[in-house]
């Protein structure tokens, strides 16, 4: 599984690989908006599902099955689905595994002049038991807000994220961006690889599209294997991560 992209079906890639062999899971799998995804005419995605729970739910029952005693799972999603999903994780995972929600909040693009505007993820963490990694001191600091108040010591050390992370999307201008849909940052996934897995750790991610994870993990040393079923993705993908990298497909 060293460092692999699968092309095709994740249900299909999922099935050959073994029980309780995987570190790390990170998906980000479609939110079910009801439209096309779409950055430009090259890379789009349907994100569209009749029945969104008898699509997930057994690709989340694979993944209980090759994650390791010690392991964890992250899931992304955004409200269309987050809430039914926190339920379905509670039944696979055991809700005692429930460790937090994460609040991705970022502050780009239009306003809703209806609603309050929707600027946020949800990232549920679920363990596969009470023994899991958590590398506290491989956590970024990030500023105090009020720094006057905590004294120059603790203000130049800076202070660890909760669990609301305020992070900028990835600039529509910057280095970083692939042109894929909803690409996901670097700082991110490099927060989660860093905190949550361990160098040489396997880490798989079954709904990859722009390989942000994978880039994370091939960054911090970590092995990973990765899927979508999606052409543009694995183009998206084989281009960022070089040459070195292992391909399948169905």
């Amino acid at each position: 599984m060293k460092n692999t992209i699968c092309e095709g079906d994740n249900l299909f890639w999922l099935s050959r690989i073994k029980d309780s062999s995987v570190d790390l899971i990170y998906i980000d799998p479609p939110y079910n908006t009801g439209h096309r995804q779409k950055r430009n005419t090259d890379h789009s995605y349907e994100d569209s599902f009749s029945n969104y729970k008898k699509f997930l739910i057994p690709r989340l029952l694979e993944a209980k099955r090759i994650l390791k005693a010690t392991g964890s799972i992250f899931v992304q999603l955004d409200e269309n689905e987050a809430h039914y999903v926190k339920v379905w994780l509670d039944k696979i995972f055991g809700r005692s595994n429930f460790r937090n929600e994460i609040i991705w909040a970022y502050d780009f693009g239009a306003r809703s002049k209806k609603r309050w505007s929707n600027k946020h993820d949800s990232i549920f963490w679920y363990s596969n038991s009470n023994n899991f990694t958590f590398n506290y001191e491989a956590i970024d600091r990030i500023p105090y807000l009020a720094p006057g108040l905590c004294g120059p010591k603790k203000a130049a050390i800076g202070k660890t994220p909760t669990d609301v992370w305020w992070n900028t999307i990835v600039s529509p201008m910057g280095k970083e961006k692939t042109g894929y849909p909803t690409q996901k940052p670097l700082s991110i996934l490099n927060r989660i690889v860093k905190v949550h897995s361990n160098k040489k750790d396997i880490c798989v991610d079954f709904f990859s599209g722009s390989g942000s994870f994978a880039h994370s993990c091939l960054l911090n040393k970590r092995q990973f294997l990765v899927v979508d079923e999606n052409p543009q993705a694995i183009s998206v993908m084989r281009s960022r991560l070089g040459k070195n990298i292992r391909y399948l497909h169905k």
